[in-house]
């Protein structure tokens, strides 16, 4: 039992910028053989454009994984590249900010739709086939493990990001609730949720508001802003044997923030 996640083969959706790159690149790294998936498809041609063309351990799939047939265009596209799966990270996440009071539904729709719907769309079809390739084996091994990244705004819930809050909210229960489904199959379903990680949108809006650094550090217990392949080896982590007996857990990453945010700095 290790954190050795070589020769297994991961899907990483939103692996086109940030947070998912992260998780993707450290999967490759780590001798995962990893198909790199993401809607925005400049973002993700450049993301495995280090790679050689000819390497046989990195595929893309460009698609809104959003939509059903994508989704199952995605695992036969890996199928067909790698002829399993064991891993899947849905790190793929839509952030809009809404009003709390507005009765239109809209946002909230579209954000339980990408944030959760996606998600679990997403572990319903690999789990399928992870039972599939499981099918005869014995003994405690794992036949697959599955991670969801979630935010500190499913616990604390921001007024402004208010429907994004819920869909985490309700991600993090459906995450739970997988990880019971599929655990007499030996499949493990956890989440990480984080806070204080530079993400893609985080960057961003640090661009135009470059004042909320300040705040965010400031409500950072351990006063800084991490890397996003910091919490990549959590992922890796939840993704190796080395957690073979841990499933229905969300693991907070967020340098203790989540123990001290009541100023309300965006979470992103």
């Amino acid at each position: 039992m290790g954190t050795s996640i070589q020769g297994k083969t991961a899907i990483v959706t939103g692996a086109g910028r940030g947070i998912g790159l992260a998780i993707a690149r450290h999967f490759v790294e780590r001798g995962a053989n990893v198909m790199f998936a993401d809607t925005d498809e400049a973002a993700l041609n450049e993301a495995i454009s280090d790679y050689d063309d000819r390497d046989p351990h990195v595929r893309s799939f460009w698609g809104r994984v959003s939509d059903k047939l994508a989704t199952a265009n995605l695992l036969s596209a890996t199928l067909d590249a790698f002829d399993r799966v064991d891993i899947l990270v849905n790190a793929h996440r839509l952030v809009l900010a809404s009003d709390p009071l507005d009765a239109d539904l809209e946002v909230l729709e579209r954000l339980l739709r990408q944030n959760m719907m996606t998600s679990l769309r997403m572990t319903q079809l690999v789990a399928k086939r992870m039972i599939k390739q499981a099918e005869g084996e014995g003994g405690t091994a794992s036949a697959g493990a599955i991670v969801n990244l979630s935010t500190l705004a499913a616990l604390h819930p921001v007024p402004t990001m208010l429907d994004y809050s819920i869909a985490y909210a309700a991600q993090e229960q459906a995450t739970r609730g997988m990880a019971l489904v599929l655990a007499p199959h030996r499949i493990r379903v956890n989440g990480v949720r984080f806070g204080s990680v530079m993400s893609h949108e985080l960057r961003e809006s640090l661009r135009s508001r470059p004042e909320l650094r300040d705040r965010i550090i400031a409500a950072t217990p351990m006063g800084r802003i991490a890397a996003a392949d910091e919490l990549a080896e959590t992922v890796s982590y939840l993704a190796s044997d080395a957690s073979k007996f841990v499933t229905g857990q969300i693991i907070t990453v967020d340098g203790g923030r989540s123990l001290a945010d009541r100023v309300g700095a965006q979470t992103v």
